[in-house]
């Protein structure tokens, strides 16, 4: 349990609207985490509870064996906290930002600058150093705000949303270097997104919908529940179109998002069949392996938005 976070039956309301629904899992350091969901699924609210923002009403958390409804003091010791909106002073540098940060934590002297200078290296921005945050980029910022929240040797790392508005190279590179710190420093990662390709770089998701967590596991475990290829059909197409194909051939498609989805195997044999069966009915199609949209898909019924 010391190097756990244990999520246990947790739900919390805002007056009638209830934000989280019993959700129950447990993440083991060395590991990332992805919350995957989206907008209003009940991550933000989820990582309030977690980042000690807002208190627990129902359930149970515990935090490297710490209850975090009577021990917050402690758990707050042991976090680091990377928030969607950047907590950076920006006129300030980079160095005096975790200068600041880290006499919060009590560091000072050489031991907090060799500290600073350390994890400047390993963010790539130590060349940015006596730079104001304000004319750094989106990335580059990120980067000093993961810097920021690991400076204090947190044993765990909460980031909400971390790579939002970042470009696919920058997203790359930061999920890359939590990868990293993942594995050399035995940190608990955890993380919230909406972004697909950040929680297929984790090494198990939580799937939210409206307050419940609906699917949990490897990225690719959740995926191979979805049987085969996926299918996209757009066109003028209802009700009967669809009822024509799931006859014709066997399978059961879902329209979803103005789309025609279906899952099959050898997609691409249906691709042509549907094609030529009808042919004036489909204007365009599309076909894949399966994503943890699909997934969403499949779990919800509703179009991940």
């Amino acid at each position: 349990m010391e190097n756990r976070l244990e999520v246990e039956n947790l739900s919390h309301s805002y007056q009638t609207r209830r934000a989280l629904n019993n959700v129950s899992f447990d993440v083991s350091c060395g590991e990332i985490f992805g919350l995957l969901g989206p907008n209003g699924s009940g991550k933000t609210t989820l990582f309030r509870v977690l980042s000690t923002l807002t208190p627990v009403t129902s359930g149970t958390v515990r935090i490297l064996g710490y209850n975090l409804t009577t021990e917050v003091k402690a758990i707050r010791n042991l976090l680091g906290v990377v928030f969607q909106h950047p907590g950076l002073d920006v006129k300030l540098t980079v160095t005096e930002n975790l200068r600041h940060h880290g006499h919060l934590y009590g560091l000072s002297g050489k031991v907090l600058h060799r500290r600073i200078a350390e994890l400047l290296e390993q963010v790539g921005v130590s060349d940015r150093a006596t730079d104001r945050v304000e004319v750094l980029s989106g990335g580059l910022q990120r980067r000093v705000e993961i810097a920021k929240a690991i400076l204090h040797s947190p044993r765990v790392l909460l980031l909400d949303e971390p790579t939002s508005g970042l470009d696919v190279t920058v997203r790359r590179q930061l999920n890359d270097y939590l990868r990293v710190l993942a594995d050399t420093e035995n940190i608990l990662i955890l993380l919230t997104t909406h972004l697909l390709d950040d929680a297929e770089a984790c090494n198990r998701v939580g799937i939210l919908d409206n307050g419940s967590l609906v699917a949990l596991g490897a990225p690719d475990e959740l995926k191979a529940q979805v049987g085969g290829d996926v299918i996209l059909i757009e066109g003028e197409f209802n009700e009967t179109f669809s009822t024509a194909i799931a006859e014709k051939f066997g399978v059961s498609p879902v329209l979803t998002d103005n789309q025609l989805r279906v899952e099959c195997e050898r997609g691409h044999e249906f691709v042509r069949d549907v094609v030529a069966a009808f042919p004036n009915e489909v204007q365009t199609v599309q076909f894949g392996r399966p994503t943890l949209e699909d997934v969403f898909i499949k779990l919800t019924g509703n179009p991940f938005l």
